[in-house]
């Protein structure tokens, strides 16, 4: 007996090699050019440059170049790697996170296929071409040609475009190897492999009481000539891998040759919640045994959270979330880099935009890369998830082009927690196109609790969310939410025209006749211009009105190697620059976001630094979110500041004095809030060294990476905040200077000396594949120079593979703690309801003034006696505000007057906005509130403020010619509002 179990167990061994996932970024070669014979097992390729993936062939040009002088052309890669001889029988896949723009690749120099949309994750199944305990060779060529064109149909992708995608060429993001049993769960690589993977959400959501029901779904395919039945299991582990759940799925006969998919499901209580900054991740273990014994095993990071998307706003786990964050290029790059980064920098970067208090990340024009997408998820970062596109909807194949990539997005992604949204356009697209790309979803992600639509789709009956660009909206329905806002640009080094370099605002010379102030501001008008343009979104958000707005992102968050304007060859409209050190519009973020919807934690910034020459007088600007702001020098009261935009607190004409200034913010009874002080900095005096770096330590496969920041500081360690200083670095032992970026000849991209701005800068530093230990010193004239000290712990690697993984021991970040079960906003005002409406001319189409329609309009017919509108409310009721969207909100003034009843509520001019103008009205009680224009508008505003940099006239307002329409009075959208104490 004991003699036939033996060889049972060695029998069903030998047909279940253990499933393994393997690094597959080791050991790479790398040729720019095309050399023929390439491909071929015999080539010699001894003199080939070594990398380790992911890696650009063209990272130098990452800052250095513009976006459309990005080198291009036809490399090659190889590799010479051994997998187990215990493959033997298995099945082998290789999995691409993606390319740029389109390779072909062999094993053994046999074509396995190629791949040429440049945006998705991809893969082959080299089960029949790999030769199991022998050495193996891919070669890949790769063209990431700007023209480029599918195969197929000769036909260029929209999304290969020079405005704003970044060309960085090649093998530039991970590659994965897995073996498995030949029962086994497919990878979720659907037009390489037709295959979807593992499926894991939650359904029965009780948030308060922290209990769901988990759903566990996969796709399994039977390789074997033979039937099987198999047992199907599921191991829930938290975040600390302690098992809490094992849900038996029963036994699951599948027929030779056959995929089928598989469901199991159990009640779960006492879960933590995904959520904003707190991202509690949990690893969702789905086995397949036979008679025991584990043929195959997949482990999925996930988290679970309640998304619902109604009444114009969005709801996380019960709770009102008000968007607010970045329109980010999915590049995501850094300075002599470009995307391919390690993910400990992935987790920096996206969890500074937490940081700053943002709770949404929109990717730009195309999917992002699997590392981001992962790193959201334990940042806490939600994020909304194009697809490809440039600017507009597009018919035949390039439609079928954005499907397809959707597609193979959603169901790649569609385990993330983090992405709430999927996006169909950078433009609206048709109602037609948006009913596909909704079906897709409602066919691969049915349960996964996110909103599907396009920017615009304001009218739309099909998009699931909406929101125009740079403009507010608002909605009673879907949520409408500013696909990016504030434009503006700015170095990191120009603080204000009162410090080195002494900068003044504005100045520089123009862009498509558009004045340098759009684009070349100092860090004070900077981060004031985002106070600005908030504050539109701000004062409209939930509790409000029945219509709200959803909130908005700000383009961008680090500033980035796309289109840009002026003097430096990059777009400069990051809060933070290209090696995330922040600008003042960073802090002033952190102020004015800290909240899910209204304020929850105050905080004061002051904008700027205290290191000025004697004699300097100038305004000081701070940013708080109490109700009024007190300014002290050395303990000296200059006042309370004039409060503007609701969190801006201007402080006009300041002398300066060194020592130290401070600012405290007070509620409306004078109860401190917050505070904050800076002082004078003393002379330069040393440098000072310090490091960011991987927090399982700095590993030597290649590719991990060092953000060394170099500071010139006082006889007291502090910053010197206006020093310009050259630093001279120097670099020995085992690692590869990427160095950082300054504003100078060529960008100082790769170079080792360059210039601290504003009394600090960062340099990136590569690791070798040889753990050693690394010194880097920094020297600058005059100043006491610094030394830092480290070193590379060494990766195993074994025939090309490895079992170390670049993210292994990344711990998901909790700092903001669980959804508060608390409400996120108090209801300020109230929509009265209107009963009828009577109108001075064109009273068929009045309704639409109140239709919840951003694309309809009521106007009269151009006589200034018609110029007005009567709504009879359904009760009588205290007016107190009249919400308006009028027609050419941007360029256009109009004169009015409002009565409530007979009496005359409000006098005067609307004011230009991003959307929206409220009438504050002396309250009081009626039923029939009329808007009258009461002396003829101000006419069309042919200034250039709404053209885009391309030269695009944007919207603003309804699709009609008004330009001399000055007896004209166009509404959008009216609410008339009724304050709540």
């Amino acid at each position: 007996m004991l003699t036939f179990l033996s060889v049972f167990y060695t029998s069903i061994q030998a047909q279940t090699p253990q499933r393994t996932k393997y690094n597959f970024n080791a050991a790479w070669k790398l040729f720019v050019g095309d050399l023929a014979g390439a491909k071929s097992s015999d080539f010699n390729d001894k003199d080939w440059k070594a990398v380790t993936l992911p890696s650009a062939w063209n990272e130098d040009a990452a800052f250095k170049l513009p976006i459309h002088e990005h080198p291009t052309g036809i490399v090659w890669y190889r590799k010479h790697f051994i997998i187990p001889a215990s493959a033997k029988g298995a099945k082998v896949f290789l999995e691409f996170e993606g390319i740029r723009q389109a390779g072909d690749f062999y094993i053994n120099g046999k074509h396995i296929g190629f791949h040429e949309n440049g945006i998705t994750a991809f893969g082959f199944d080299i089960s029949d071409v790999i030769k199991p305990g022998e050495e193996n060779i891919i070669a890949v060529r790769i063209d990431n040609a700007w023209d480029y064109r599918e195969r197929a149909t000769k036909t260029k992708y929209q999304w290969s475009d020079k405005n704003f995608n970044a060309n960085y060429g090649g093998i530039t993001k991970n590659v994965w190897l897995h073996m498995a049993n030949k029962l086994y769960q497919t990878l979720p690589l659907f037009s390489s492999l037709q295959t979807t993977g593992p499926y894991i959400y939650g359904q029965n959501f009780n948030i308060a009481n922290k209990r769901m029901t988990l759903v566990a779904q996969t796709e399994v395919k039977n390789e074997y000539p033979e039937d099987k039945i198999f047992d199907y299991e599921v191991e829930v582990k938290d975040i600390n891998g302690e098992i809490i759940k094992v849900i038996h799925g029963g036994k699951i006969a599948i027929k030779a040759g056959e995929t089928k998919e598989i469901k199991a499901q159990a009640a779960l209580t006492d879960i933590n919640f995904w959520s904003w900054g707190y991202g509690y991740l949990y690893t969702i273990n789905t086995k397949l045994k036979i008679n025991g014994q584990l043929i195959d095993e997949v482990a999925t990071k996930t988290g679970f959270r309640e998304v619902e998307y109604q009444n114009g706003m969005v709801y996380l786990n019960d709770r009102v979330l008000m968007m607010k964050g970045y329109a980010q290029r999915t590049s995501n790059e850094w300075p002599a880099l470009g995307l391919s980064v390690a993910p400990w920098l992935s987790d920096y970067s996206n969890g500074l935009m937490v940081e700053s208090n943002a709770n949404l990340v929109r990717w730009m024009h195309i999917a992002p890369w699997k590392q981001d997408i992962e790193s959201c998820d334990r940042v806490g970062l939600i994020q909304a998830m194009p697809a490809g596109d440039a600017e507009a909807d597009v018919q035949g194949v390039r439609w079928q082009q954005r499907v397809q990539v959707m597609q193979d997005a959603i169901i790649y992604n569609r385990n993330a927690p983090s992405i709430f949204f999927y996006e169909c356009g950078n433009e609206a697209i048709s109602e037609v196109h948006m009913a596909e790309m909704k079906a897709l979803k409602e066919k691969f992600d049915p349960y996964g609790g996110r909103a599907i639509g396009s920017r615009e789709m304001l009218d739309s009956k099909v998009a699931e969310y909406g929101g125009e660009m740079l403009y507010i909206n608002k909605s009673a329905d879907i949520p409408l939410w500013a696909t990016e806002y504030s434009r503006d640009e700015g170095l990191r080094k120009y603080w204000d025209e009162f410090s080195p370099p002494f900068h003044k605002d504005g100045d520089g010379p123009l862009y498509k006749n558009m004045p340098a102030r759009e684009y070349n501001r100092n860090q004070d008008s900077h981060a004031i211009e985002n106070v600005i343009r908030w504050f539109d979104y701000w004062r409209e958000r939930p509790g409000t009105g029945k219509r709200v707005s959803s909130g908005g992102v700000n383009i961008i968050f680090s500033d980035s190697n796309t289109h840009f304007r002026g003097e430096e060859n990059y777009r400069r409209s990051g809060e933070v620059d290209a090696l995330r050190i922040a600008k003042d519009g960073f802090y002033a973020h952190q102020v004015m976001w800290d909240g899910w919807v209204d304020v929850e934690n105050h905080r004061v910034h002051i904008i700027g630094h205290w290191n000025y020459q004697n004699g300097t007088v100038k305004n000081i600007y701070v940013v708080a979110s109490g109700e009024k702001t007190e300014l002290f020098i050395n303990g000296k009261s200059k006042g309370f500041g004039e409060r503007s935009h609701n969190f801006l607190f201007t402080f006009k004409n300041i002398a300066w004095e060194p020592g130290v200034i401070k600012a405290i913010s007070y509620d409306a009874d004078g109860k401190i809030l917050a505070q904050k002080e800076m002082k004078t900095a003393g002379e330069p005096y040393a440098l000072r060294l310090s490091k960011m770096m991987n927090p399982t330590g700095f590993k030597a496969d290649g590719a991990d990476l060092v953000l060394a920041e170099v500071e010139v500081i006082d006889k007291e360690g502090n910053r010197c905040p206006t020093a310009l200083n050259m630093i001279n670095f120097s670099l020995e032992g085992e690692a590869e200077w990427r160095g950082g970026i300054a504003q100078g000849p060529d960008n100082y991209i790769l170079a080792k000396n360059l210039p601290v701005e504003c009394g600090v800068n960062r340099v990136l530093i590569r690791s070798t594949t040889k753990a050693g230990k690394i010194i880097l010193t920094a020297k600058a004239a005059g100043l006491q120079s610094a030394l830092l000290e480290f070193s590379s712990i060494p990766v195993k690697v074994e025939g090309g593979l490895s079992k170390e993984m670049p993210a292994d021991g990344l711990k998901p970040q909790l700092k903001k703690g669980p959804t508060p079960l608390s409400p996120s906003y108090q209801v300020s005002g109230k929509t009265l309801e209107i009963k009828s409406i009577k109108a001075g001319a064109n009273q068929d189409v009045s309704f639409a003034s109140v239709d919840d329609n951003e694309l309809s309009d009521w106007s009269n017919d151009g006589n200034l006696a018609t110029a007005w509108i009567t709504y009879t409310l359904k009760e009588a009721s205290i007016v107190n505000e009249v919400n308006l969207k009028l027609n050419n909100f941007r360029t256009k003034v109009y004169p009015l007057q409002i009565k409530v009843d007979n009496q005359i509520v409000f006098e005067g001019n609307t004011q230009k906005s991003l959307g929206y103008f409220r009438a504050i009205c002396k309250p009081v009680k009626g039923k029939k509130v009329t808007i009258r224009l009461m002396r003829e508008n101000s006419g069309k505003d042919d200034s250039q403020i709404g053209v885009e940099m391309g030269g695009k006239k944007l919207d603003d307002g309804i699709n009609r010619n008004d330009a001399n329409a000055k007896g004209k009075l166009s509404i959008i959208e009216v609410e008339i509002i009724k304050l709540v104490k």
